[in-house]
């Protein structure tokens, strides 16, 4: 059997380590913890599952901290994975099922994450990332911020999701200017960007609601044409939120329609093109993207996933424009394939319990 090694970096995680080492630990040959400089309980958490901790100096890279903790891993494959991610019980499983099942021929695994939910705890925000890789590959971590593990060879997907689980502390350091300074500064240095340098600045600056700023770079990161497509695809969805803000929804339409010159319309441009024609009241419109949204086939899942944009939500506001179109039969219908996603919906009962009453109203003033 093929053996793992685990590989970490952590910083004052005191909060969520030990939750995601007893969900992974049982699968690990070997775990190693790299630490950046905590000022917490981390590393003493860390010792209870391993012996091999080891201190990083932090220098605004992630890559070099990630490629240091690889650079510590004696087993056949090597495992990364955050501080606030676990592996649910079903995932533990498959993953059992795969170490036995990894074999020479395999360079690398590519897992679901899943890394948004609703309030049933169903996940609406997912995409792969390669997660397990060979050890003997030697494969490098690239990119100080927003790093990319970069692979090649024989990828495998497997029906295994590691779980992000973001602690409150987690949030106040996400929505701090550590990514966004550690761009700043690289700029200031005169250094170039890559397309991807481009597209996650971009993002830094829209998260920090420098809208105008974030476009620029959007619009640099696609002149390039050198961007992964689904980074493409999602800059055309992040442009439009910019420009929605900035009130030009002119260009919001544009920036979503541009997306369409990488694949076909995502389930979540169609609802958003959707969005603006029920917002005209332009209800004829609104259906045909709308369907649209539930009818596409989109050929990989190794791209963002948000399964609310191709389930539910086109059946909601089905239900609702065709109700405003006077198609009530199938109003009602489009509100009934809501409610199999979306049972407990308080909209979809809402308008369920609408229904019964206008159909019972309607029975009386008809008898």
């Amino acid at each position: 059997m093929q053996t793992i090694s685990l590989c970490m970096i952590v910083r004052n995680e005191e909060e969520v380590l030990e939750g995601c080492l007893n969900s992974v630990y049982p699968i690990c040959d070997e775990i190693i913890i790299v630490d950046t400089g905590s000022t917490d309980r981390t590393k003493e958490i860390a010792a209870k599952f391993t012996d091999k901790v080891f201190d990083f100096k932090w220098t605004d890279d992630f890559s070099a901290a990630r490629n240091f903790s690889f650079s510590k891993a004696s087993m056949d494959f090597i495992l990364w994975l955050d501080a606030d991610d676990i592996l649910k019980e079903k995932d533990f499983l498959e993953f059992k099922k795969l170490k036995k099942e990894l074999h020479e021929a395999i360079d690398g695994v590519a897992m679901k994450y899943d890394i948004d939910f609703d309030d049933d705890g169903e996940p609406t925000f997912s995409y792969r990332r390669n997660r397990l890789v060979k050890r003997s590959k030697q494969f490098r971590w690239i990119g100080p911020v927003h790093e990319y593990l970069e692979v090649s060879g024989n990828i495998i997907p497997a029906d295994i999701a590691i779980t992000h689980r973001k602690s409150d502390k987690k949030r106040q350091v996400n929505s701090s200017d550590r990514n966004l300074n550690i761009y700043e500064k690289r700029l200031k240095n005169g250094e170039e960007f890559t397309p991807r340098d481009l597209y996650y600045y971009a993002n830094e600056l829209k998260d920090h609601g420098q809208y105008q700023r974030a476009t620029i770079y959007y619009h640099e990161f696609l002149a390039t044409k050198k961007g992964w497509v689904e980074d493409e695809i999602r800059a055309c969805l992040n442009m439009a939120d910019c420009y929605k803000k900035l009130g030009d929804y002119e260009k919001e339409m544009k920036a979503l329609t541009s997306s369409m010159n990488y694949d076909v319309p995502r389930p979540e441009v169609s609802c958003r093109i959707g969005d603006i024609y029920k917002n005209k009241n332009q209800y004829k419109k609104a259906v045909i993207w709308y369907r649209l949204a539930v009818e596409v086939e989109i050929e990989s899942d190794f791209g963002f996933t948000q399964k609310a944009y191709s389930t539910w939500y086109p059946h909601l506001q089905l239900c609702v424009v065709y109700w405003q179109l006077g198609e009530i039969e199938k109003s009602i219908e489009h509100n009934n394939l809501a409610k199999k996603y979306k049972p407990h919906d308080r909209q979809v009962l809402y308008n369920e319990k609408f229904f019964n009453d206008y159909l019972a109203s309607e029975k009386k003033g008809k008898s």
